[in-house]
């Protein structure tokens, strides 16, 4: 901003802080109207407001409900991201009520934008953050940018950010999308990014809901026909419902003509078949035209609409009470700096827990990285972890990479699989954690490191620290308390927890009672994982628009086929007593899924979520101990 703006701009600040008031043209007009519904909410400039992040549990369930937005966004925020990372930016996806739901760029940028709580779970409407562009824009309903000391409260004068809502077909705000970074740097395209990527978002929104309607994608130019930049129109029952801001403009209509307008009186004749064609408006305008007319219904062959697949990460599980009061543990244990051990079955929802419990930690507004110890090679995993001097080994990144845990620097490291680490590194660990610091590979200087410290594992710890396979110094370390995850078959009520997720993957579609029955019956060796896995295959091949039955689901939940069943074992407690019969259990699971796979060993291992390696190896151990053959 030139020096001349900004003194212009310091003057408007004084001026509104003295008399409520800007002088004529000494700031946007859009800016002078947020300032004043600011002090309106009574906010104050000299008095900024922090607002408070959703804790993990409240987070997971914001951004499942907002599945669609963050599932129609993700390669324009993947997009984004890449131009953010080049100029120390960041993108941020919100609802509707401007709550963040993801942040995506500069790492360094990012750091520094969470200390003024540009991060998820915050909400930055104009009554919780005062005037920012994603507020104002949800406020004027129209794209915005903000620049420095635009903002209204003084410490987010480092940002310049550009937003634009999101609007679903039937012109319901449904989000914002924003690319901020530091305003000292230009960022002359932002805002022409911003518009293009919602665009974009807005004209995928059209994909799916609409198989019952006639869909028209116009535009008077037939090469942009199919790109973002047409307009599309859905009829139902020849009456207007659904339309994007191009679609309107083509036809001279704004958004009160949607439930209103019928086609008979935009244009001059009904298309009689589908396909690219002319069409003639009733105000003698020609567009070029691509028609989709629904489908003939036949309900023996046709599908209902498929709802769309929630994405495994956004998938959350039911807070029961149980559930909570180990999160309030858990939490309490690493405001403390106590290290967290997370016990339980493969699927249990090990990670998730440990996400729950660093959002609703003091560490919260740090990152959170996860390691899987089973999943990286074993020759690399010192590299990841630790990271790397340039040059280091044959093959190594220039200029060197930060490992894991220094990236962890101010937050939380997740450590999964540690039962697979191997014995050289354990060691290293230990010295890791006693002096927090990190000396990366190559390098001679240590490197101090503060972190929380959360460990999973389906093992029996205790168990492989008696056989020497797990060093004791390190287990003491990192198991002064232990959290255990029940199983699914020892869940009270299975069946709500069945519904809770049958939900959340389903919306309103019904499950009849014997298929609900059946699928609580079952005891799931592979706990929410193979739950969620099978509720999403069974989404996927019905057939038929009613409620979701037992005849719908695969052959052994109907006793025509095979089950996989576990081996008895103890229940889950806060320090398991028989580490001997967990193990038996672990190996017999891991022996069953390899069995219901038909012996496809790659198979067994994607539906088990663990790398191929690690089956390979962990079936290895259980052949070497009891002979199997």
């Amino acid at each position: 901003m030139p020096g001349m703006a900004r003194e212009r701009l310091r003057a408007a600040r004084r001026r509104f802080l003295e008399g409520g008031t800007t002088p004529p043209g000494s700031v946007p007009e859009t800016i002078a109207r947020s300032w004043a519904r600011c002090a309106a909410h009574g906010l104050d400039m000299t008095t900024p407001r922090t607002p408070e992040p959703l804790d993990g549990g409240a987070l997971a369930e914001l951004q499942a409900r907002n599945e669609r937005l963050l599932r129609l966004a993700r390669a324009e925020l993947s997009v984004l991201r890449a131009d953010a990372a080049s100029t120390d930016s960041i993108a941020i996806l919100t609802d509707a009520s401007g709550l963040v739901l993801a942040a995506e760029g500069h790492e360094g940028f990012a750091d520094r934008a969470a200390r003024v709580a540009l991060r998820p779970g915050v909400a930055w409407s104009e009554d919780s953050t005062g005037t920012n562009a994603i507020g104002t824009a949800l406020a004027e309903g129209r794209a915005v940018q903000v620049v420095g000391a635009e903002h209204f409260f003084e410490p987010h004068r480092i940002l310049t950010c550009a937003a634009a809502p999101i609007r679903d077909p039937r012109g319901t705000l449904v989000g914002v999308l924003d690319l901020s970074g530091y305003a000292a740097v230009p960022h002359a395209h932002a805002a022409g990014l911003v518009r293009l990527a919602v665009a974009q978002i807005e004209h995928r929104w059209f994909r799916d809901g609409f198989e019952h309607c006639t869909v028209l994608r116009v535009h008077a130019d037939d090469a942009c026909l199919g790109t973002a930049r047409e307009g599309v129109l859905v009829f139902e029952d020849d009456r207007l419902i659904g339309a994007n801001d191009a679609g309107l403009t083509a036809c001279g209509l704004d958004r009160g003509a949607l439930d209103e307008a019928l086609f008979e009186t935009l244009f001059e004749r009904l298309p009689t078949a589908d396909g690219r064609q002319g069409l003639r408006t009733r105000a003698g305008g020609s567009l070029h035209a691509e028609v989709h007319r629904p489908r003939p219904a036949r309900r023996s062959v046709t599908p209902p609409p498929v709802r769309p697949a929630v994405a495994q990460d956004r998938i959350t599980p039911r807070y029961d009470a149980d559930l909570e009061a180990a999160l309030d543990r858990g939490t309490r244990l690493v405001d403390a700096d106590v290290p967290l051990l997370v016990q339980g079955e493969t699927g249990t929802g090990k990670e998730v827990l440990a996400r729950a419990v660093h959002g609703r930690s003091r560490r919260g507004a740090g990152p959170f990285v996860a390691v899987n110890c089973a999943a990286i090679p074993e020759a690399l995993i010192e590299a990841e972890l630790f990271g790397h001097e340039d040059g280091a080994f044959t093959g190594a990144r220039r200029q060197g990479r930060r490992g894991l845990v220094a990236q962890a620097d101010g937050g939380t490291l997740f450590l999964d699989e540690i039962g697979d680490m191997p014995l050289a590194l354990q060691s290293r660990l230990l010295r890791v954690l006693q002096d927090r610091t990190v000396t990366p590979l190559g390098g001679s200087a240590a490197r101090p490191v503060d972190f929380a410290l959360v460990c999973a594992t389906h093992q029996p710890l205790r168990a492989r620290v008696e056989d020497g396979s797990f060093r004791g110094d390190l287990y003491y370390r990192i198991a002064q308390y232990a959290l255990n995850l029940h199983p699914l078959r020892e869940h009270a009520d299975l069946a709500g927890t069945v519904m809770h997720l049958w939900h959340q993957l389903a919306g309103e579609r019904a499950l009849a009672q014997d298929a609900r029955d059946a699928l609580a019956r079952h005891p799931w060796p592979g706990n929410y994982r193979e739950l969620v896995g099978t509720l999403r295959a069974v989404l996927a091949v019905v057939d038929h628009a009613g409620p979701v039955t037992l005849a719908d689901l695969p052959a052994h939940f109907r006793g025509d086929g095979p089950t996989v069943r576990p081996s008895p074992t103890v229940r889950s407690s806060e320090h398991p007593s028989s580490p001997r019969t967990l193990r038996e259990h672990t190996d017999a699971a891991l022996r069953a899924a390899v069995a219901a796979c038909d012996g496809n060993l790659s198979r067994a291992a994607r539906e088990l979520g663990i790398h191929r390696s690690t089956l390979y190896r962990r079936l290895a151990r259980a052949d070497a101990t009891d002979g199997h053959p």
